[in-house]
């Protein structure tokens, strides 16, 4: 195996094996994740539960930042370049959700975010208790639940925590912080996939304002809802290329204030991709370019509409190749579990965006199988959970020893 040759593998081995007889028990914490809400930048109540289960468990220097990033260490034979292993702690719905979950014969769980990234969050637990268990590990292992990665968060926990342990010029700091060697991200589904090719994404949101009035009286005046959609318009009948592979949306759009007054404002908020970064530069200028034509003709005809087009979002892209060690030592590990690699599902947005766009190796894996993810109708199927978490073990403890002899 993967681990066989390496110090305490083992060891190793016979946990990751012991996991068939914990089952039940991480299923029950993927369940007891879930039931706490966490909305992006609304994650404090979920933290504070993991930074509780983190002290609980015995990791050295648990701490909560304003963030509430909660960070715990699993000390190394050496400090540095130190292993991290992130989940991230928010999901998509308001706290209002309803987290009842169902339980069907079959096995399946479903309910809003049981595996984005309830799931996840709960792998990071396990694999916590897994590692004090078990003696030093090569390098220090950092366990990280993380804030903000879901839609506006903009990956500013994740943004955080890197920028915390490369402070200073990687400087080390209290607690025996080093610079970071590696990053495994834990998705709680997609059992399976290896993301090593980090997703270009910027966002903005355009608003508009206008004179506005009476539908009827004032007919002719200017609209910012006319002004707005004109601008879509625009936007939505750019041609974009297939490969490499871009994309554009217009996730939500608003204003105005009755349907017979003419709209003084309105706003719409805009998602841009693409696989190349290259590409994401080009679409974004031809973005500006049609905002900045409006802006002009708006201004040529003295009209009173106003456009204000700013960025709200910047998912960094990055990547790291195939060939890589670190790539290929997860491909290896799929292939020992006899777990199936997904290969259309090599590249993403996701909060190793921010380790890969910095040039620190990262990808991101999955631990089981699910569907429907950021619907009310969410779920997993728990069964494949012992592969998923034999894999993260595996994977994390061969990282740790990789990096005794190679640094980011």
């Amino acid at each position: 195996m993967l681990i066989d040759g390496l110090p305490r593998g083992e060891a190793v081995r016979a946990a990751a094996a012991a996991y068939a007889g914990k089952h039940g028990r991480l299923v029950d914490l993927c369940v007891a994740v879930q039931q706490i809400p966490a909305p992006t930048g609304a994650e404090s109540e979920r933290a504070a539960w993991v930074e509780e289960r983190m002290r609980a468990i015995g990791l050295a220097d648990v701490e909560r930042d304003e963030l509430d990033n909660v960070y715990g260490r699993v000390p190394g034979l050496q400090a540095r370049p130190a292993l991290l292993v992130s989940a991230h702690t928010d999901t998509v719905f308001p706290r209002e959700t309803d987290l009842r979950l169902q339980r069907f014969s079959n096995g399946l769980l479903r309910g809003p975010g049981i595996g984005d990234n309830s799931t996840g969050v709960a792998g990071l637990l396990t694999l916590a208790e897994t590692l004090v268990e078990l003696a030093p590990p090569p390098v220090d292992i950092w366990l990280v639940a993380n804030s903000m990665e879901e839609g506006l968060g903009d990956l500013r926990g994740m943004k955080r925590v890197v920028d915390r342990f490369h402070a200073d010029g990687g400087a080390a700091g209290a607690g025996g912080r080093g610079v970071l060697g590696a990053a495994l991200v834990i998705e709680g589904m997609g059992l399976g996939r290896i993301v090593h090719q980090a997703l270009g994404v910027r966002r903005y949101r355009t608003s508009a304002t206008a004179p506005g009035g009476h539908s009827w009286g004032d007919f002719g005046a200017a609209s910012a809802v006319h002004g707005l959609v004109a601008v879509a318009e625009e936007i939505v009948n750019l041609q974009v290329p297939h490969t490499p592979r871009t994309s554009f949306n217009i996730g939500r759009i608003g204003g105005g204030t009755s349907i017979n007054t003419i709209a003084q404002e309105a706003w719409m908020e805009l998602d841009l991709r693409s696989a190349s970064p290259e590409t994401l530069i080009w679409l974004d200028g031809q973005v500006q370019r049609i905002i900045e034509r409006r802006v002009e003709a708006h201004r040529v005809c003295d009209d009173g509409l106003t456009l204000c087009h700013e960025q709200i979002g910047h998912r960094p892209a990055g990547e790291l190749p195939f060939e890589h060690p670190l790539v290929q030592a997860a491909c290896t590990v799929l292939h020992e579990l006899g777990i199936e690699e997904r290969s259309d599902a090599r590249i993403s947005s996701t909060d190793a965006n921010v380790p890969l766009s910095r040039n620190i190796p990262a990808v991101c894996v999955g631990l089981t199988d699910g569907g429907d993810v950021h619907r009310l109708s969410e779920w997993i199927d728990p069964l494949p959970l012992v592969k998923g978490m034999q894999q993260l073990l595996y994977l994390t403890w061969w990282s740790a020893a990789w990096l005794t002899t190679h640094s980011a």
